[in-house]
């Protein structure tokens, strides 16, 4: 039915910008419990992540509450499932998409051989040699034969999780082992992703300058969903694993509390000069991604100059 379609289509934007993991029915209750006990002092850290998901969500979703309140119960529960499905399918579709294109970044980057395959996940992971360097540990160097067989072995010191954030996460795929947060969340790859989920597929060839769109760090509502950044880094991850279906946990790695990891470095960013650091990060993609208005370069003689406001005085010398 047409409203099916449309919360379909709505709910594409929950696994983008809300949450990639926490189902819809989950962030409600979680807001309906709070105004049943009114007690937010003893709430979990879970709790509390479920409850920043629903206000995002009602952000995103602006007529989400108001609905809700409108509906009957079982067309409420319906309106949810729905959105859900919709949420489930843009994950599906982001991740199926990712699955060609970061082998084909990787291959273009890195030249391997033998060159990753783009329908071949099995073949990915720490087996292949430049998906393993970018899966990496920062605190680990994949260049070293002890090292790289120590995490295909999963030996003592060498077992890869969530405590450890991937190589492909750095600029230019570097960690400085004496300051981790140095060009961190800044990689190619990272940009890539994001542009082939966000913008288009051919935009993300190019990612070397800023953006070609408008200076957005104020005016573009998108430019602010910073989950939306955060959800990429997930994927990437996932694409240059060997995991051929979406689950939350990859051997040793725990993509749930990856996820966690990554949000409350935005999120918690504690202290005046860490949150400074994170606001210049998004700004830093904010560029990236959609560019950086000029228009306040502009002098006020070439604004007199251009066509619009030469014909505005042309004109008016023709009435005078």
């Amino acid at each position: 039915t047409r409203i099916s379609n449309y919360y379909m289509a709505q709910g594409r934007a929950i696994r983008r910008i809300v949450s990639l993991f926490d189902n819809i029915e989950d962030l409600v209750a979680e807001n309906d419990r709070r105004l049943e006990d009114d007690d937010d002092e003893n709430s979990t850290i879970d709790q509390d992540r479920l409850q920043i998901g629903y206000a995002t969500l009602s952000s995103a979703l602006p007529w989400f509450h108001k609905r809700g309140i409108e509906l009957e119960y079982d067309d409420f529960i319906q309106m949810l499932k729905t959105l859900r499905q919709g949420a489930d399918s843009a994950r599906g579709d982001d991740t199926s998409k990712l699955k060609g294109l970061v082998s084909e970044w990787v291959n273009r980057e890195f030249k391997p051989d033998p060159p990753v395959e783009p329908d071949d996940k099995h073949s990915r992971g720490f087996t292949h040699d430049a998906c393993g360097r970018l899966l990496c540990p920062a605190e680990l160097d994949w260049s070293d034969p002890v090292v790289k067989a120590g995490i295909r072995d999963r030996s003592e010191g060498y077992v890869v999780t969530e405590l450890s954030f991937p190589t492909f996460l750095y600029e230019k795929y570097t960690a400085n082992p004496d300051d981790l947060e140095e060009g961190l969340f800044k990689s190619k790859i990272l940009v890539q992703g994001y542009k082939a989920i966000f913008t288009s597929p051919s935009s993300a060839k190019d990612v070397e300058g800023d953006g070609d769109g408008g200076d957005v760090i104020q005016n573009n509502r998108r430019a602010r969903k910073g989950l939306s950044v955060i959800k990429v880094k997930k994927h990437v991850r996932f694409a240059l694993s060997s995991v051929t279906s979406w689950r939350s946990v990859d051997g040793d790695f725990d993509y749930v509390q990856f996820w966690h990891t990554i949000v409350d470095f935005f999120e918690k960013a504690h202290g005046r000069e860490t949150g400074r650091r994170v606001s210049r990060l998004l700004e830093w993609w904010t560029r990236k991604i959609f560019g950086r208005s000029h228009r306040d370069d502009l002098s006020s003689a070439a604004k007199e100059n251009m066509s619009v406001n030469a014909l505005a005085r042309q004109r008016a010398r023709r009435d005078d």
